[in-house]
């Protein structure tokens, strides 16, 4: 065996007899056979670990899936169906002591950032409010005070039958006043209904204020009619601010789109900037959204209560006014470009005082002004508006557009008819840089050109309130200057408004298109200083735009168009960085143009005028 053995390997070992070179042959063609080999074959991949860094693999690698879990419980409950729920609260019983019982907090009464019974925070007991039934009902009540420190100078009248001082002859007199207001607000509301998402059911609401005020100028026959009265007033009221009731109709989509109801005394206000109207009055309004809010709506009947003279809150021991405001506008949400909303108003102000005669409180003839015949009058206007809000990039801006459409029954210039065709014009654009906003403002609207035609063309608002170009803390917006010589009660323009409008109220005169129309063009800015300090600067150039209708009232062949530069700076401070305590004093000039030093002087030959507003606002 051990010799076969021996064959075996010989024969394995001995060179092949076919003509192959075995695969360990040293010769070149071996070589090269190897290498092509080697050069076909791709080289083998080291395995990657994919959990060297947790939470990361390397892309396109697609890990198994674990295997598939199973349970199998036969004795368990079955989960209750999805419409076992409540769609509409939280199943937590009572989740609105629940912090409460926790020991989480203790309810004070005074106490306006912790939950509060008398803030709405959490519904009445029924136990202890037994006209009330369910859970779902909610106390709000509120509390302001607004107290106003405000000595200024402006174009004063000398009477005519008597003076302050002896031997002042002259048709200005001193130019400096001061007032003194106090006014307090107290507000109830009475809620039904989940509001965290979705309109009340009902809310019943009333608001009462009070309000002091003294008056001090340094001539005659300003605050009072009669000549023998002096030349300071003090003077109260009470007046109702609201008093409605709000009814919730349907909703229309899951997302809480509604139809609501309001009828009442009651807010409105008709555009973004407060141009048209912006009052508290006697109403009824159908409003509601759709679209989830994007698109908006409000239907409205006003009738006009009466003002008080002094304090500007409705009287309602005087019936209300012959005078009606139907109202119409559509609100859409990023139209015509996204950021943007846009508002289409129509409005329609019916005016029947043709037949009364009106003096205020202080016995001034109010209705109708004390110009050219000085007749009753009534008038039909129609205002057609667009405004716009929102943002083009980063350029912040608020337009409005109106035309003013109409009938005057009677011209004071001509006694006739006269057909009203009048427009306006305003925007404001902002740019935000940090804690800086800048801002450039406008303002058109048209003034009559013609007093003796059967056309009128100045345009009037039913009742201004503008959030604009600085608003209050601006001199023309602040101050009512009166229209001396010839028009004693009559006024260029009103307070907190900016349009020269020559009425004799704007609480409770009447809309009057035979005016000299108003041109603005205004820079300003804000600056948040700290959280809790802002400062605003404003600088407004203003003109007439047409001065047909003073002239005509003055007798004077030619009167400038150029009212002034009107300067203003103020200072807001809200110390618990809230709205609870907010104290603002500002104060502003203004630098007559020749238009405005050709109507207006004073006994004492200032060439500015100033005002100075101190104000501060609690509220609870």
């Amino acid at each position: 065996m051990s010799a076969a053995l021996t064959l075996l390997s010989a024969l394995a070992l001995s060179p092949a007899t076919d003509g192959q070179t075995p695969p360990d042959a040293p010769d070149s063609q071996h070589a090269e056979a190897v290498e092509t080999q080697a050069a076909a074959e791709p080289a083998e991949v080291p395995e990657v670990d994919n959990e060297v860094i947790d939470g990361r693999r390397r892309p396109g690698y697609d890990s198994p899936l674990p295997d598939r879990q199973s349970q199998t419980n036969p004795g368990a409950v079955r989960a209750p169906p999805p419409e076992a729920f409540p769609a509409d609260q939280v199943p937590i019983p009572d989740r609105w002591r629940l912090i409460e019982t926790l020991g989480v907090v203790k309810e004070r009464w005074f106490d306006p950032y912790n939950q509060n019974t008398l803030k709405g925070d959490r519904p009445l007991d029924p136990d202890k409010w037994p006209l009330i039934k369910g859970h779902d009902w909610f106390f709000t009540a509120s509390l302001i005070s607004d107290t106003v420190i405000e000595p200024r100078t402006f174009p004063i009248p000398v009477g005519l039958q008597t003076t302050e001082r002896p031997g002042s002859l002259d048709v200005f007199g001193k130019d400096a006043s001061y007032v003194l207001s106090q006014t307090f607000i107290a507000g109830a509301a009475l809620t039904k209904g989940s509001t965290a998402f979705k309109p009340p059911d009902i809310e019943y609401r009333v608001a009462v204020a009070v309000n002091f005020n003294y008056a001090n100028v340094p001539e005659r026959r300003v605050l009072l009619v009669e000549p023998s009265a002096p030349s300071h007033r003090f003077d109260y009221f009470v007046g109702v601010q609201e008093a409605f009731i709000d009814y919730h109709i349907r909703n229309t989509s899951d997302r809480y789109d509604f139809d609501s109801i309001r009828v009442g005394i009651q807010p409105f206000q008709s555009d973004f900037r407060g141009f048209l109207f912006n009052d508290q009055n006697l109403g009824v309004r159908l409003f509601g959204n759709r679209d989830n809010n994007r698109f908006q709506y409000n239907l409205a009947a006003i009738w006009r209560v009466s003002k008080d003279t002094n304090s500007g809150l409705n009287d309602l021991t005087v019936r209300p006014r012959d005078d009606w405001l139907f109202i119409g506008n559509v609100y859409r949400q990023d139209f015509l470009i996204p950021a943007l909303t846009s508002q289409v108003t129509v409005a329609y102000n019916m005016n029947r005082e043709g037949d009364e005669f009106h003096s205020d409180k202080n016995g001034f003839p109010i209705r109708p002004a004390l110009l050219g015949d000085h007749r009753p009058r009534n008038y039909d206007v129609v205002y057609v508006g667009y405004n716009a809000d929102g943002r083009i990039g980063r350029l912040n801006l608020t337009a409005s557009a109106y035309g003013a459409f109409g009938e005057d029954r009677f011209n004071f210039f001509t006694s006739k008819s006269a057909v009203i065709r009048a427009y306006f014009g305003a925007a404001e654009l902002s740019y935000d840089k940090d804690w800086m906003r800048f801002r450039l403002s406008g303002l058109y609207a048209t003034g009559d050109s013609d007093p003796t035609d059967n056309h009128e063309g100045g345009f009037d608002a039913v009742f201004e309130n503008p959030v604009f170009a600085g608003a209050d803390t601006s001199y023309w917006i602040r101050q009512t200057i009166p229209f001396a010589g010839g028009a004693r009660a009559v006024s260029l323009n009103g307070r907190n408004g900016i349009l020269n409008s020559l009425r004799s109220s704007k609480e409770e005169g009447q809309s009057n298109f035979n005016n000299p129309g108003t041109m603005m063009i205004g820079l300003g800015g804000d600056f948040d200083l700290t959280p809790t300090l802002r400062l605003s600067t404003n600088a407004n150039h203003l003109w007439f735009e047409n001065t047909s209708s003073l002239q005509a009232l003055r007798n004077e062949g030619s009167i400038p168009r150029e009212i002034g530069w009107d300067l203003s700076a103020s200072a807001i401070w809200r110390p618990w960085a809230n709205q609870n305590a907010v104290a603002r004093l500002s104060a502003a000039a203004l630098v007559p143009g020749k238009g405005f030093r050709d109507l207006f002087d004073n006994f004492n030959d200032n060439r500015n005028y100033y005002s100075v507003l101190a104000n501060v606002v609690f509220a609870y």
